[in-house]
């Protein structure tokens, strides 16, 4: 098996240690999420989306946001806006009161509040705007600027290679591509070909993203496009088992085993002691909700902990259900494995 990651992955003056990073999610990608994922192996992880309006009129919660772990690094604190001044401004801020590695900008969240501001997805339609946005940011910062973009705003404007060369012209230091457009959202298959496409067409580093579900499919993301790192998105949620298996298989072509039940809880647990400490208990146990969710995914009886889980007030009933769930999990197991060996 041909390995995949000697190639440098790099973006500005940061090489990374592998070509495996994590993909900006809103509401997700806090720093408790992020760490937790930085240790798996993530080569790069990206911060979730901040708005430019709320870093430039330091709103309490947004700048909140901006917290950085030391051990996260090296990171991408993602900002989005539609209007230049204020886009710049954010982009300074970052650039000088925190500690992130590259500041990217958002130009591919499709939701409609987002859309509604000029900003995300809106900016798939115009190339010559992508310039000027980017070329300003570029011009007022120090850090390298790198930019998360879709293929194009529908099937008919599928504009991602005269995007990514505009942000290539702008002076942007990369450039990540989500294989569905717009209209897409979510579902439907990624075009990895159009992602090929933007890899041929410009001399900064790409990064692919998009249905990455496994680690042999970024193994073939890699093979079929020539991308310099692939981005692992919904994939991990739940499952940071998921970059330490790519990185793995990528490196050695050895697909490690999945978690057992104890390990997840245990990692799901580890993971909201930080969230805690983050947010608080009771905004922690909140988010934690879905995080468990995920966390249990595959598990026998996970129907019903989730469930239990939605109606839990404190970290200590949380903690104790889920520590009862895998002690009861970690039985079943052990006899299945017995049975077989019997």
């Amino acid at each position: 098996m041909t390995n995949t990651s000697t190639k440098p992955f790099q973006i500005g003056d940061f090489v990374m240690d592998n070509r495996v990073v994590l993909a900006p999610m809103a509401g997700i990608c806090n720093s408790a999420f992020r760490l937790t994922v930085k240790e798996f192996g993530a080569g790069l992880v990206y911060a979730e989306m901040i708005s430019d309006k709320g870093i430039v009129l330091k709103n309490e919660r947004t700048l909140s946001m901006l917290y950085i772990d030391e051990r996260e690094n090296p990171l991408s604190l993602q900002i989005f806006g539609g209007e230049k001044d204020t886009l710049v401004a954010a982009a300074k801020y970052v650039d000088q009161h925190t500690s992130a590695d590259i500041i990217d900008i958002n130009m591919g969240c499709p939701v409609n509040k987002i859309i509604k501001c000029e900003a995300g997805a809106r900016w798939l339609l115009d190339p010559e705007k992508i310039y000027e946005m980017v070329s300003a940011v570029v011009d007022n910062v120090k850090k390298p600027v790198s930019v998360k973009m879709r293929t194009g705003w529908d099937e008919g404007h599928l504009y991602a290679v005269e995007n990514a060369r505009a942000v290539e012209r702008a002076g942007g230091a990369a450039v990540a591509v989500h294989g569905r457009t717009r209209v897409q959202m979510y579902e439907g298959q990624a075009n990895w070909d159009l992602i090929r496409q933007v890899k041929d067409s410009v001399n900064i580093p790409v990064i692919g993203n998009g249905d990455v579900n496994t680690p042999q499919d970024a193994k073939r993301m890699l093979d079929e496009t020539g991308v310099d790192a692939v981005m692992i998105g919904r994939a991990a949620l739940g499952d940071p088992w998921m970059i330490y298996r790519t990185v793995e298989y990528l490196e050695t072509g050895v697909l490690k085993p999945e978690p057992t039940a104890q390990e997840k809880i245990d990692v799901c647990l580890l993971h909201f002691d930080r969230l805690t400490a983050l947010k608080g208990e009771k905004i922690a146990v909140r988010e934690m909700r879905k995080h468990a969710a995920w966390y249990l995914k595959g598990i026998r009886g996970n129907g019903t902990a989730r469930n239990v889980i939605n109606q839990t007030e404190t970290a200590q009933a949380l903690k104790d259900y889920l520590r009862g769930f895998a002690e009861e999990a970690s039985k079943e197991e052990y006899s299945v494995v017995d049975s077989i060996l019997a």
